[in-house]
């Protein structure tokens, strides 16, 4: 079974009954100050950590008397703008006693749907991410709709979780688990200590039980298991509400462990390779050595260029010969890469007109 001691990179998915009080709408600050705790004891060992949280409707909507009802499109976006700043100040206040700088993301499901902006989130967060920032992660419900939203946070915890190739995903829920049967109703139900493989019975299990302050029930959270055990990150569900939740699932806290029969980078290498190049490159003898030693492909390396891709493409990789050497995502476009081809690294801001990444196709983003 996992462990928290053995990741490299963590997601925690924060849902709003954990953060907000349901009677008084106000935030649970002894509690989110106990996860600050663990959140610099799992940076005290070198783990990366990303904030997924959930909050900003639930505060606004406190914050501006609006009440426990359903609440219009308008109202919700309003309660978000308010609530959101609130969020983003909680876990700055938070973390800053432990020196651990905070950063606010927002997105919206075209984010992930739009391969630019995909890859610029991407960027983004491994950016924060290497500078020793904790990002805080969000829906941006102050613009997104019913068209282009996520609709729930586990979702996006799955989908961010894929997006910066974290090895582990933990849900902070109002239940310690999955269960054979929703527990509030079956006295009898039983919770699953690990699910290796997420199989139409167990898909059947799932209910739609939600807590009155969040949107995802427990199929949310198997599509959000099914997400990123395929990627190679491995999944808990476990009960949040207790202090110090990160270090009580260490100890053994009631949790239910999907597991990832690949890791992370294995699981991103093969997608890569499973892509239908658009274009190709062809790449001399050096780029071809440098490539097999694990390096990145440098413009400098390049010697031809086809086809018509766009940046976040998939293009083949050539040797001298014609041979496939693999495939990978090119960082710029055909045409920029036919500009910069044979050039160092140094030169492609003067050929391009802006400072550009060293890189024709990072190493992460290759298979070979």
């Amino acid at each position: 079974m996992a462990t928290l001691t053995t990741a490299k990179r963590v997601v925690v998915k924060i849902g709003s009954a954990l953060l907000v009080d349901r009677a008084t709408g106000s935030l649970r600050a002894d509690w989110l100050a106990s996860l600050a705790l663990d959140v610099a004891w799992l940076k005290g060992q070198g783990t990366d950590v990303v904030l997924v949280s959930s909050g900003s409707i639930a505060l606004g909507r406190g914050v501006l008397g609006l009440g426990l009802g359903p609440l219009a499109l308008e109202q919700s976006q309003a309660a978000a703008a308010v609530g959101q700043i609130r969020l983003a100040r909680a876990y700055e206040e938070v973390l800053a006693p432990h020196d651990i700088t905070t950063a606010q993301v927002l997105v919206t499901l075209e984010d992930s749907a739009n391969r630019r902006r995909y890859l610029n989130s991407r960027a983004t967060l491994e950016t924060l991410l290497s500078l020793g920032a904790v990002p805080i992660v969000n829906e941006n419900d102050t613009v997104a709709t019913d068209e282009i939203r996520f609709g729930d946070n586990d979702r996006l915890a799955a989908q961010i979780a894929v997006t910066v190739g974290a090895d582990q995903l933990i849900l902070l829920s109002d239940v310690d688990g999955f269960y054979n049967a929703n527990p509030s109703d079956d006295p009898t139900a039983t919770r699953f200590d690990v699910i290796d493989h997420i199989t139409p019975q167990i898909e059947a299990m799932a209910g739609d039980a939600g807590s009155g302050l969040s949107k995802g029930g427990m199929k949310t959270k198997l599509m959000a298991a099914k997400t990123a055990v395929s990627a190679g990150c491995a999944m808990a569900i476990t009960e949040g509400f207790v202090m110090r939740p990160l270090m009580a699932l260490e100890q053994g806290a009631n949790a239910t462990w999907f597991t990832a029969h690949t890791d992370p980078q294995a699981a991103r290498k093969g997608w890569i390779a499973a892509m239908k190049p658009i274009g190709a490159i062809t790449i001399d003898a050096g780029a071809v050595a440098a490539l097999m030693r694990g390096k990145s492909l440098l413009p400098a390396g390049v010697s031809a260029v086809e086809g018509n891709f766009e940046r976040g493409d998939a293009i083949a990789i050539q040797g001298p010969d014609g041979a496939g050497i693999g495939s990978g995502l090119a960082r710029y476009s055909a045409a920029e890469t036919a500009l910069i081809k044979g050039h160092q690294s140094a030169e492609i801001e003067a050929l391009l007109g802006y400072p550009g990444r060293a890189a024709l196709i990072h190493r992460d983003d290759m298979a070979v």
